[in-house]
């Protein structure tokens, strides 16, 4: 469902195609149309060969019976009920296609699995939110068998589908880069499940410690609504809970489920747009600490790895310090909210024995994206506004790499199309010249 609501929600589908062939696990994603009580939603399925994967999984895996760390049946379409920026609303029963008991043949370890992740040729800040949530889920099921993280081997989860999904949804999340998600309470379903050790209630043992904290409720339908690889990518993202605040909504996109019941849509709804506080002046959070003993890959990865945890922006300043040696002033911007989290991740991976910490005043141009049609695809162009008159327009950079690697031409190019796209739709209509209107 995620992977369906983020593709209709923008993401370009070649972010995930190349997230999904970068774990050369020999998967391919096969995206579709399909229609959930009369809404339009797309649906992604991850394929082995001509088969679907989840298909693929329990062919190979009705032999033997193990335990193991997912401790419920689902199709891996999972419930993500979260609000990308600020609204994610919850209209999908995720109705579960396998009911089969579970019974396989080895799954992957924490530590394989970290290997694969850290293997493929992806983006650090995607690397490092996918092996967060299999850590999330690793530790959970250590809990729940009260056995070593490292002795845990994944099944379900770490079949080449749930893989992908998660990999997947990562890369599209990255995509993104949205400062805050919003998440309305999860509705886990409800009745009973079939696992490896029995029959339990909904929801699964380690779905309801990764929910632990979170508000939850049961209602409508008697089925499993969250599995563990969904509640471990909501741990994962960190969302605020409760009403949808303010915002401006920009695309909204729908992810198909694999059934289609009668009267209640099983779907996942994203919307992605600006918060009103995003579009005024205010006040930033500013982490800073200067480095003159720290490797250039570690502050690579720091960098990375702050951004992932949703900084707003990192800088790495050239300076000198005492004694005439050449540093690293570190700079993080980031929300209040956000600054525990950012604090210890500087405390954690750099050198550092303390850091300036202050709050910055901000002017924002009001900020909205605006879709053109140039001979490569869809672009969207950000658009800045002040007082109602565009200050800036520039094409988004992650839309014009996708498609200058989808059409193999110069990514130069591809912007130049998109800028001309715009002037053109200026001329036929929309102010434009510092009254540009979208």
């Amino acid at each position: 469902m995620f992977l369906g609501a983020l593709i209709d929600a923008g993401v370009p589908a070649e972010v995930l195609v190349e997230a999904t062939s970068a774990l050369e696990l020999g998967a391919s994603l096969k995206i579709e149309t399909v229609d959930r009580s009369g809404i339009s939603c797309t649906r992604v399925r991850v394929m082995e060969g001509e088969s679907p994967a989840e298909e693929t999984y329990a062919a190979h895996n009705h032999d033997e019976d193990h335990a193991h760390s997912v401790d419920h049946s689902h199709d891996h379409e999972h419930t993500h009920d979260h609000e990308h920026l600020q609204t994610h609303e919850h209209q999908h029963t995720q109705e579960h296609e396998h009911s089969h008991e579970h019974k396989h043949v080895h799954g992957r370890s924490l530590s394989v699995i970290r290997e694969l992740i850290q293997a493929a040729p992806l983006a650090e800040a995607v690397k490092s939110r996918a092996i967060r949530t299999f850590e999330l889920l690793g530790a959970s099921e250590a809990k729940i068998h009260n056995v070593d993280v490292e002795a845990i081997h994944f099944h379900e989860v770490g079949a080449v589908d749930a893989i992908v999904d998660i990999v997947a949804a990562c890369a599209g999340i990255e995509y993104l880069k949205a400062d805050a998600w919003h998440c309305s309470p999860l509705n886990v379903g409800g009745g009973m499940v079939e696992c490896a050790h029995g029959t339990f209630p909904v929801p699964a043992p380690a779905t309801a410690d990764l929910l632990r904290g979170y508000p939850t409720y049961s209602a409508h339908v008697q089925k499993e609504l969250v599995t563990p690889t969904g509640a471990a990518l909501v741990r994962a993202l960190e969302p605020v809970f409760g009403a949808q605040p303010a915002m401006r909504v920009e695309r909204i996109g729908y992810g198909a489920g694999s059934r289609n019941p009668k009267g209640f849509p099983n779907a996942l709804r994203i919307s992605v747009g600006e918060s009103e506080e995003d579009t005024k002046a205010g006040t930033v959070t500013v982490l800073e600490t200067a480095l003159d003993d720290l490797s250039p890959q570690v502050l690579a990865w720091v960098a990375e790895s702050a951004l992932a945890a949703g900084a707003m922006d990192v800088m790495l300043t050239p300076v000198i310090m005492k004694k005439g040696r050449p540093g690293t002033l570190l700079t993080v911007l980031c929300s209040e909210k956000k600054r525990p989290v950012l604090e210890r991740l500087i405390l954690r991976e750099t050198s550092t024995l303390g850091m300036r910490i202050r709050h910055d005043e901000r002017s924002c141009l009001e900020r909205h994206h605006l879709p053109v049609q140039t001979s490569y695809g869809e672009i969207r162009m950000k658009i800045g506004k002040l007082d109602g008159e565009v200050m800036n327009a520039a094409p988004e950079f992650e839309d014009c790499r996708a498609a200058a690697v989808r059409c193999e031409v110069p990514l130069k190019q591809v912007q130049q199309a998109a800028i001309a796209a715009y002037a053109q739709t200026a001329a036929e209509g929309e102010k434009v010249g510092g009254k540009v209107g979208s």
